[in-house]
């Protein structure tokens, strides 16, 4: 799942490449992707791009007042090809769900899960984008301060890692980098916001804010078809149930409950007094 870093590289990376550029053709493969029906991906053509923006995991490319808006979903990327040929498959091996042919190249939009989760939105403004209209705020943004943080947790009976994954609550943070957060933090991912005391809300907000930091900047740059390889890798306790702790004596394990999608340390996030 790509998530904030991710998709702030993808944003910038499109950005420098695409601003001034003209749309000359689009292709829809998979129509179920195309949440707004009566508004086809043909309007796109013949426009330039005049912006491109991140919302949460979403991005927003601004033609000229109409907007493609891209939520990549579960198993969603993007590929960029440089002139291809019309048989060229995606660089990642997913499933091509949409191509945007450029006057320089071809923006690629894929999805490499069992199902779609893709979605793709021609609106007038970026929040005509149900799931961008009832985002948080952004945990990515360094901005994002304590008090956000704090009024996102609430005194909610919820465990830790879905609210940190709960994209009304706070954007832009998913499966991977809950893990992170939390064991930087050494909070139990299954322990309840409610019960978080001062001082454990200050070192959430203090981890969230260094694994997000941390990420963003190691993320940017790095070619968009490398971006998978670069996440695994700089994960500390996600996906690595069955390895020594990076930091201690322990062994990381799954997240009860969890069917192997999230890992922790027992030893580092004991469960919460």
């Amino acid at each position: 799942m790509p998530e904030a870093p991710e998709v702030e590289a993808l944003t910038l990376y499109l950005r420098e490449r695409l601003t001034g550029h003209v749309v000359r053709a689009v292709e829809l493969s998979e129509f179920r992707a195309l949440k707004t029906r009566p508004r086809p991906l043909d309007e796109l053509v013949g426009r330039s791009v005049s912006g491109i923006e991140r919302y949460g995991k979403h991005i927003d490319v601004d033609l000229g007042g109409t907007h493609l808006g891209i939520g990549f979903g579960r198993a969603g990327w993007a590929t960029w090809i440089d002139e291809p040929a019309a048989s060229d498959p995606p660089e990642n091996g997913a499933a091509e769900i949409a191509r945007v042919s450029f006057d320089d190249g071809v923006l690629g939009i894929t999805d490499a899960g069992d199902w779609l989760s893709v979605q793709l939105h021609v609106v007038d403004d970026p929040r005509d984008v149900p799931a961008v209209a009832k985002l948080g705020p952004d945990a990515a943004d360094p901005a994002f301060s304590r008090d956000d943080l704090a009024r996102a947790l609430g005194k909610r009976r919820k465990q830790l890692k879905a609210l940190l994954q709960e994209q009304e609550s706070l954007a832009g943070i998913g499966n991977a980098y809950s893990d992170e957060i939390l064991y930087v933090a050494r909070l139990s991912p299954v322990a309840h916001a409610a019960a978080l005391t001062e001082d454990e809300v200050t070192r959430l907000h203090e981890a969230l804010r260094a694994v997000l930091d941390e990420a963003v900047t190691a993320r940017r740059g790095v070619p968009i078809a490398e971006q998978k390889a670069a996440k695994v890798a700089a994960m500390r306790v996600h996906g690595r149930a069955g390895e020594p702790c990076p930091e201690g004596g322990g062994v990381v394990e799954d997240i009860p409950g969890t069917k192997g999608g999230g890992q922790y340390c027992p030893s580092c996030q004991p469960p919460h007094e």
